[in-house]
């Protein structure tokens, strides 16, 4: 007996719909192949399979089994094939005789007894189901939640291969699962982090307003016990609120890669990646024998932090350029290339040098480095990715006097509706530009355009250029920077305030640093 049932498999941080061909046939000894290039976690389906059908009391009896996984010319990875697997080796046997197969999609991984298994990339999955006209799709318990914040197609719930069979034999009813996605915004606003309990540093959570309100990538430079990492991991909640398609988008990634959990349906909170500076370039920009989302794509939409940035890898930092460049990494290998999206804000720290204390007012604490050890170590930073990075901070150490005060200050929530408001003016701005979004984004043709100096701005911008010592590279940044300061400032023009307050977010960029 022949039955044809449709499943899915994910391909980057995509779906694409596969056909489950089974097919039995009588022969004296059992025989199992999968055909249609499966991996290894596909091929080993056959004994997950067989050791849920035997422990469900439907007995496997001696046939030639061939299970064909259609389009036979694409690669097919995932333990999600075990379900429909499973359930068209019994229609072929006609042990069950499942109603409306063609109008439902399945997935799932299956355990020795029968118990249905979550699986990664459910969302994507979901998606694709619906694009394909599906009623409904089949899917793990643990995934229903994620699968149903996706419209327009029934998400049932599916605990074990048994519940299945009597759902598709139309013996039991079960409700299509349901997630309200108002109340899973409204959680957005519980910010765990706020500025508000940062004591000091108003310099700092100056620059890092302007960054994020332009979509600008920050250095943060300071000696350690500062505050640069406490700072950077409270940025997320002065970032604009996710849409929700960015929220589909961050969350399909962090579903390909396994990273959600049953009661993330969604997430609504720009995601804080923090790698270790011990990281591979492969687990950074994504990859591997089949590709998946490295680091830089977790981060999608939100923010990632490269703490002692002198001390990650060359090679690592190098891959980068990229992302940083285009907003997505491309990784090509022998029998695909695959895309995957990378655009968010970059917040690195460093020390000023090897030992941390240079310029530094901390007591007990001399810097020891020489001027050649501070121009080795900074200049393990390149020119090529130090052009990417548009504001340069330092962050200097809190004195005890500001230790000692309660804290005082903006919360987080009202550095955000600033933020909002010049999202909003950068947007209106670009609204016919297809591929910005943000100021930090424009290049040349669009500082002309958008970016008009007066002269007294001209002139303090030259004064700055010439007598402090600024590097070339620094003019168009400092530019841009200017704008987001004057958006923030809800003015249409830039002003010299405005150039003079860009000005002083280029550090590393002065004469006495290099």
């Amino acid at each position: 007996m022949f039955t044809k049932l449709k499943s899915y498999t994910v391909m980057g941080i995509n779906a694409i719909p596969i056909t489950v061909e089974t097919n039995t046939k009588h022969k004296k000894q059992p025989f199992f192949s999968i055909v249609g290039l499966p991996t290894n976690s596909v091929k080993e389906s056959k004994d997950r399979v067989i050791a849920a059908i035997g422990n469900n009391n439907f007995g496997f009896p001696a046939r030639r089994y061939t299970v064909n996984l259609a389009p036979a010319d694409v690669k097919k990875e995932g333990v999600g094939f075990d379900l429909p697997i499973a359930i068209g080796i019994l229609s072929s046997l006609q042990k069950i005789y499942p109603r409306k197969l063609d109008e439902f999609g399945l997935v799932g991984e299956l355990s020795l007894n029968g118990e249905v298994r979550p699986i990664k990339g459910i969302l994507p999955i979901t998606v694709t189901a619906r694009e394909e006209g599906m009623k409904g799709i089949l899917v793990p318990k643990e995934n229903a939640k994620e699968a149903a914040v996706v419209n327009g197609i029934d998400v049932y719930a599916i605990s074990s291969l048994r519940e299945c069979i009597n759902f598709l034999e139309g013996n039991i009813d079960l409700q299509p699962t349901e997630v309200e996605l108002s109340e899973v915004f409204k959680k957005k606003e519980n910010h765990q982090l706020d500025f508000f309990d940062v004591k000091g540093q108003y310099n700092v959570k100056r620059a890092l307003e302007v960054a994020a309100a332009g979509g600008h990538n920050i250095l943060l430079i300071g000696p350690p016990g500062s505050g640069k990492t406490m700072l950077a991991r409270r940025v997320p909640g002065i970032m604009p609120v996710m849409t929700l398609d960015e929220s589909l988008t961050t969350t399909k990634i962090h579903s390909v890669s396994g990273k959600l959990n049953s009661d993330n349906s969604l997430l609504t909170e720009r995601p804080f990646r923090s790698p270790h500076h011990t990281i591979s370039d492969v687990a950074l920009i994504g990859g591997g024998s089949y590709p998946k989302p490295g680091e830089v794509s977790l981060a999608h939409n939100g923010v990632l932090f490269l703490d002692e940035l002198p001390e990650f890898k060359k090679s690592v930092l190098e891959v980068m350029r990229q992302p940083l460049e285009d907003g997505v990494v491309t990784i090509s290998r022998a029998a695909q290339s695959l895309t995957f999206p990378a655009n968010f804000m970059l917040i690195a720290s460093m020390n000023p040098c090897p030992c941390g204390y240079f310029g530094s007012n901390v007591p007990g604490h001399k810097c020891t480095c020489t001027t050649s050890m501070i121009q080795r170590y900074v200049s393990k930073i390149s020119g090529p990715l130090l052009d990417r990075i548009d504001i340069h901070v330092e962050v200097p150490a809190v004195k005890y006097k500001e230790l000692s005060k309660d804290p005082k200050g903006e919360k987080s929530h009202q550095i955000r509706s600033r933020i909002n408001a010049a999202k909003e003016k950068q947007l209106k701005r670009f609204d016919n530009i297809g591929d910005i979004f943000a100021n930090a984004d424009m290049v040349s043709k669009h500082l002309r355009k958008y970016c008009k100096l007066d002269n007294k701005s001209k002139q303090l911008l030259k004064i700055a250029i010439e007598k402090l010592g600024l590097s070339a590279r620094a003019y168009d940044r400092i530019i841009k920077v200017s704008r987001t300061i004057a958006d923030l400032s809800e003015s249409e023009k830039i002003l010299p305030e405005h150039i003079s307050e860009a000005v002083q977010y280029r550090s590393l960029d002065r004469k006495y640093w290099l």
